[in-house]
Order: C-alpha cells, then structure tokens, then sequence
C-alpha cells in the first residue's frame, strides 16, 4: 500500500474512534476481547505520528496494535516502548528511554514496569515483538557506519568483524541468551493467561534488496558500504528465525511481516518504501516534531528526525495488515 493510500484509511480510522472499545460502548453491542500488545519500537511505530509523549516510550496511534485494535474492535493494553529488551523491558524493567521525544524532560523519564505485568488472567490476545535491541541491532548498525567511513565504503569490514572477527562471539552469546529469554517470556505469558492466544510478530525487511541503496545517503544506511548491507539483513532473518523457532515450541502464531516488505525496504523508490533511513522526514497525520539531539543535528542530511530505520506509516500500516488476520485466524471476535 502506498504512503497516501495508507494514511488516508488511517487517518478515517483515527477519525472514527480513537479508542477501540468506543463502538461497542455506545452501541451496547458484544463485549470487546482484551489484546495486551508487548514489545519494542516496531511495535510501538516509534516516530510515526501521532505519538505519546510523557513516557519516553514513543507509543504512536498508528502503531500497529494500535490500528488492529481498532479494525477488531479490541479492547487494548499498549505497553509496547522503543529500546525495550526482551530481560530489561519485557520480563524486567527498563530503564533505559530513548523516545519518541528523542530529548528526554530534564531529570530524565522515570523507570517503566516490566511489560509481562500488562498479562493477566483476563487477557485474551497477546502480541510479542521484540528482540531487535537484545541482540544489539543498533549497535552493529553504528559500527557498520563508523567502519563504512574507516574504508571509504570499501569492502565488508563491518561483516569480517562479526562473522570471523572479534565480534562474532559476542553476537553469538546474545543470541544464545535471545533463544532463552523469548523461552521464557512465552512460558510466562501462558502461565500469566493461559486462555490467551499469542502472536509473535517479526521483523518487516530493511534492507532485503540493496539495488537502490547509495553509499552516503542518510536516507538509506548512511555510510554502510554496499557490500556490509547483506549482512544486516542476514542478521535480521536470524533474529526472524529465532522469533519463529521459538513461537513454534511454545504453541503461538508466528506473523511473517519479512517476506511481504521485501521490495519496501531502505533502498525503496521512496514512493514504495515501508521502512525509514537513518534520518529521514516523519510520516502521520499533524504536524508533531522531534526535537533531533546533537548528534543527529551532526549528520549531514536534511531528514526532519534520525528516524533510525524504523517503520514509517505505509509500514505500520502493513504490520497491521498482517496482525489483524493473524488475530483474526486465532478468533479475535468479540464475546455476545
């Protein structure tokens, strides 16, 4: 679905209610299911707007368990937050807030709750996406920048380093612990709602096709060399597979939003991309800012925010798509 397409059904949904509960509340029709949505900036739709802005957390209305919600009539948890962690975020609490907002209040945000206290006994829907930030996503992508300069977009250093290099064994251990804390987040969820559905949502393409990515462009990868490119999508199809693997052994669905996305990517025509560069201009409905930090002022490119390749609004939208009929597979229609 093209931007203007997906921000006009949006912004009719947005319109029509901004609470997924409202129609049924009114109405006095069936009761609305209870859908607890977990997870990190892709799931929150970190800078798409509108977004929350008390928290440090960058929720957007147009997240995608914001939208399902409303296209299912769902009665909605949202504890969804950027650089959330599947141990500091989910199972425990974070600390670290990067926003939306991406300048934090003076003193900071305070400390959230542990994302798995939002499941209770009477939730009826859970989706889980995470595991982006546990395996240091951000910090390979920085290092591929910062090496991209080092070789004058030569060559794959960023790859040498974490496949044969020194950083392979440290990405190694986080996967490892990735495998076990996704383990044991769905074990939790099914000992905390065990009549629950579950859904686990991976991670749409970044950069799945690199022919028309260019070396320096901002709204792209930056400085990542061409040849470093495969490799950050190798590595998101792992984290994909192990999200996969281990909604499989615990009896949840798996939501694929990788293999539809592949031709939206960063290296998109910009009419087709699903997906933020680096620093990039905001999509949504209004007229909401975000106040760049220093470092983002640094980079040489006029995109509004360091959106740092994250799902714009076509892509939120796209989630949603695939969300809602995966809730809707695991009988997401309200109780009469």
């Amino acid at each position: 679905m093209r931007l203007a397409a997906a921000a006009a059904l949006t912004l009719t949904a947005l319109a029509a209610t901004l609470s997924p509960t409202s129609a049924a509340a009114g109405s006095g029709g069936p009761t609305p299911l209870d859908y607890t949505a977990l997870g990190d900036s892709y799931s929150a739709g970190a800078f798409v707007r509108p977004w929350a802005d008390d928290d440090g957390c960058g929720r957007s209305a147009l997240s995608y368990p914001q939208q399902t919600a409303r296209r299912l009539n769902l009665r909605l948890t949202d504890v969804t937050c950027s650089a959330a962690e599947v141990r500091a975020g989910v199972l425990e609490p974070q600390t670290e807030l990067t926003g939306p907002p991406s300048v934090p209040p003076q003193g900071g945000w305070a400390p959230r709750p542990a994302q798995i206290q939002a499941v209770t006994a009477a939730t009826d829907l859970v989706t889980l996406g995470i595991g982006g930030n546990s395996i240091g996503f951000v910090d390979v992508v920085t290092r591929c920048i910062e090496q991209g300069i080092a070789s004058f977009g030569t060559g794959s250093p960023c790859s040498t380093h974490y496949t044969r290099g020194p950083g392979q064994s440290r990405l190694d251990a986080r996967f490892t612990a990735l495998e076990a804390d996704l383990a044991t987040t769905l074990e939790e969820i099914r000992t905390r709602a065990p009549h629950a559905k579950v859904a686990v949502v991976g991670y749409p393409a970044v950069v799945a096709d690199t022919s028309g990515c260019s070396f320096g462009s901002w709204r792209q990868l930056g400085t990542v060399t061409k040849a470093d490119m495969p490799f950050l999508d190798a590595l998101e199809r792992r984290v994909n597979t192990v999200l996969r693997t281990q909604a499989e052994r615990a009896g949840a669905v798996y939501v694929d939003t990788y293999a539809s996305s592949t031709g939206h990517g960063v290296c998109a025509a910009p009419d087709q991309r699903w997906m933020y560069g680096l620093k990039d201009d905001l999509t949504g409905p209004g007229t909401q800012t975000d106040q760049p930090s220093d470092l983002c002022r640094a980079i040489p490119a006029t995109g509004e925010a360091c959106t740092a390749l994250h799902p714009n609004l076509a892509g939120t939208t796209h989630q949603s798509d695939l969300v809602t009929q995966a809730l809707t597979g695991l009988g997401a229609a309200a109780r009469r």
